[in-house]
């Protein structure tokens, strides 16, 4: 409010000047004498008008200022809240992983930009059972607990998602065969390694059966996950706890 007043009054101040100046110039022309009422009029009309109208104008200025920041704080904000809305509609709640269509919506764009990669369908083996004898509480706990060692065993920038009760989908950005049969085992023995307690000091095993595919470059998303399922499909009748890779579907086509 003080530098509304301030600025105010330096306008004022000017119009008083300038009042003044045409007076001298103006009244002596026309002939007439300028006497005290000519001196006040000229003074104190234009410093009253222009200060109530400079104060009026720059309050009301002020305040569409203020406004049209809370504005584009509320629109960033808002826009924030969305994001953050987005973000989590597009999450598993438990895992914090993608959600089935979230993943493959990733996995699309990913194909898009790059025509290789590998895909890894990560199934935990006997999960029923960990259900059935240790109820659903105990059976989030072992998911949990084998989602972490799926992101421990991936690498960063790979995109990962929940894809079904038990079963994790993985896509390894611009990896080759090679790269994605050591991430795929690295899994399986980041898994294996841990140590599930549910009840008492008894260690519940805790394995995982991966198929999957090297994407070649006319596949689409389709294509890769029946490939990736009939490796997994494998690797559960070979026995679980392996992980079982194809080649390039297009060359294996």
């Amino acid at each position: 409010m003080n530098s509304i007043i301030l600025k105010s009054a330096a306008i004022a101040f000017a119009s008083v000047a300038a009042s003044l100046l045409l007076t001298l110039i103006i009244v002596p022309a026309m002939g007439f004498p300028i006497n005290r009422t000519i001196w006040l009029t000229s003074t104190l009309c234009p410093l009253v008008l222009a200060w109530v109208a400079c104060i009026s104008t720059f309050w009301q200025s002020d305040r569409l200022k203020n406004a049209h920041r809370e504005l584009a704080r509320a629109h960033a904000q808002l826009a924030a809240a969305h994001r953050r809305l987005s973000e989590k509609a597009s999450r598993d709640d438990m895992t914090g992983m993608l959600n089935r269509e979230s993943f493959f919506a990733a996995l699309d764009g990913s194909r898009r930009k790059s025509d290789r990669g590998a895909l890894l369908i990560i199934d935990a083996d006997h999960f029923k059972k960990i259900n059935d004898s240790f109820g659903h509480l105990t059976g989030d706990d072992a998911l949990l607990l084998i989602a972490g060692a799926i992101e421990r065993g991936v690498r960063s920038g790979d995109v990962l998602g929940r894809i079904g009760g038990e079963e994790f989908g993985a896509f390894l950005v611009g990896a080759t065969e090679k790269e994605a049969k050591r991430v795929a085992e690295r899994i399986r023995r980041e898994v294996e390694l841990i140590r599930f307690r549910p009840v008492d000091e008894r260690t519940i095993p805790l394995t995982v059966s991966i198929g999957g595919t090297v994407c070649g470059e006319d596949a689409n998303v389709s294509e890769l996950m029946r490939a990736a399922d009939q490796r997994l499909y494998q690797a559960k009748h070979a026995g679980r706890n392996l992980s079982i890779l194809d080649t390039d579907i297009s060359a294996a086509a």
